[in-house]
């Protein structure tokens, strides 16, 4: 399940993305890593202010959406 959908992530980075070396490969990568890193991030200041009894506002609340149409067109197999 997985397999297949980081397969079809690295065939849109490929293909629709404009990689045409490794480098591109490489810099996309990188980039979407770095998101996830930001991601991860804002998680854990969320747990850290509903642990502490705080209310706590995501920064980037555009992202959350951006990885669930993101992870949804991968399983889905339609990226």
């Amino acid at each position: 399940m997985f397999e297949q959908a980081f397969k079809n992530i690295d065939d849109v980075l490929w293909k629709d993305a404009g990689c045409t070396s490794e480098l591109d490969y490489t810099e996309q990568t990188s980039w979407l890593l770095f998101l996830k890193y930001l991601d991860a991030l804002e998680h854990d200041k969320a747990t850290e202010a509903a642990l502490d009894g705080k209310k706590y506002e995501r920064k980037l609340a555009a992202l959350e959406a951006l990885k669930k149409s993101l992870l949804h067109q991968a399983f889905a197999g339609e990226l």
